[in-house]
């Protein structure tokens, strides 16, 4: 039995998206996970996992903290003499690799996402580039969730061993199943994601100010990661916003709502869109690498400039201008295409096929 050590930022975005890669290397390895935060903790270790709380800076670069991040993952890989590890997201992507490197231990990259770092200029996009290429430079195999990444990433020369694509983290088709499309006389847009300006929130306040009426709901379904609750009451006490707080379980949310809305200027591969389209539901998406993979333009959904609030008014009045049937219709062909590109089966059998011939053919 090899032992896995996974190096993430986040509890729930591991047993949401990948839990089933983890049940599935824990049939043959001990699996050990480092992690910040105990959201979905008690869920893991229940099924095998063990955990060692890490502290992660998740916003911003603080050197000092960043040197102590890279250093406990020293630490850990020496302590725990993985036979491979695996990471996620930016800090364990660059610092756990940089540590899994110079300590010639086998490692795997997944970029989930390059959020707005490769949009700065100068000293700080060098210091980025820099620090990618010395993180991943000696990854078996770098795992991208969309070709605009890749080419970023072949563009400053940042490269390891191998690169394969996936379509994101995949949907489970089970446990996002069809659901009817809603009957109700009243259109209920929802806002899915963290609540930040890379996000979107702002121009979906915005749309949901103009075009606010009595047979439209505009909801929000996530926690504010920066300082907008004061706003989101104010526009909930206005009755402009009804707000649906967060949840670790989401499809019973999805459900419910018309067209789920993604806004985001920065995406690896939205799992919201792929899961509200696996649901039965169209969507409204930004027109970015990460989104517009996931939805047929007018088929599935309608997408927009983002930052835009004008064209994203713009797409949701087409979408209003729909029928109940044409809307449902849209659903069963969102969920078609799910079926058929982003079965969450296939992502995985691509992870497995790698890590076997990493860890038994090297």
């Amino acid at each position: 039995m090899g032992i896995i050590l996974i190096l993430t930022n986040s509890s729930g975005g591991l047993y949401d998206f990948r839990n089933e890669l983890l049940l599935r290397l824990l049939e043959n390895h001990r699996v050990i996970i480092s992690l910040p935060d105990q959201t979905k903790t008690a869920e893991l270790m229940e099924e095998g996992c063990e955990i060692i709380e890490t502290p992660i800076n998740r916003r911003g670069m603080n050197p000092k903290e960043d040197m102590k991040l890279f250093m406990t993952y020293q630490r850990l890989i020496k302590q725990i003499r993985p036979d491979m590890v695996i990471t996620y997201t930016i800090k364990p992507n660059i610092y756990g690799g940089f540590a899994s490197r110079l300590l010639k231990v086998p490692y795997i990259t997944t970029i989930t996402g390059l959020g707005g770092a490769f949009d700065r200029e100068g000293l700080f996009l060098k210091m980025i580039v820099h620090m990618y290429r010395a993180g991943l430079k000696k990854a078996e195999c770098i795992f991208f969730q969309n070709a605009e990444n890749r080419d970023i990433f072949s563009s400053y020369r940042i490269a390891g061993k191998k690169e394969r694509m996936v379509s994101g983290s995949g949907v489970n088709l089970k446990r996002h199943f069809f659901e009817p499309y809603p009957v109700g006389v009243r259109t209920t847009f929802l806002f899915v994601g963290r609540v930040m300006k890379e996000r979107g929130i702002l121009e979906y306040l915005e749309a949901a100010v103009r075009l606010h009426r009595e047979d439209i709901e505009f909801a929000v379904l996530g926690y504010c990661d920066e300082d907008y609750q004061e706003m989101l009451d104010e526009y909930t006490e206005k009755g402009i916003i009804s707000q649906w707080g967060f949840h670790t379980e989401v499809h019973s949310y999805i459900a419910k709502a018309d067209a789920i809305v993604v806004a985001s200027f920065h995406e690896g591969m939205s799992n919201a869109l792929i899961e509200a389209a696996a649901t039965g539901r169209p969507v409204i998406a930004s027109n970015i690498s990460g989104c517009r993979e996931a939805f047929e333009e007018e088929m599935t959904g309608f997408g927009f400039t983002p930052g835009n609030a004008d064209d994203l008014i713009r797409a949701m009045e087409k979408f209003l201008a729909l029928s109940k049937e044409e809307r449902a219709h849209m659903g069963k062909a969102a969920r078609e295409k799910m079926e058929c590109e982003f079965d969450r089966d296939s992502v995985i059998d691509s992870y497995i096929s790698e890590i076997n011939t990493i860890l038994y053919n090297s």
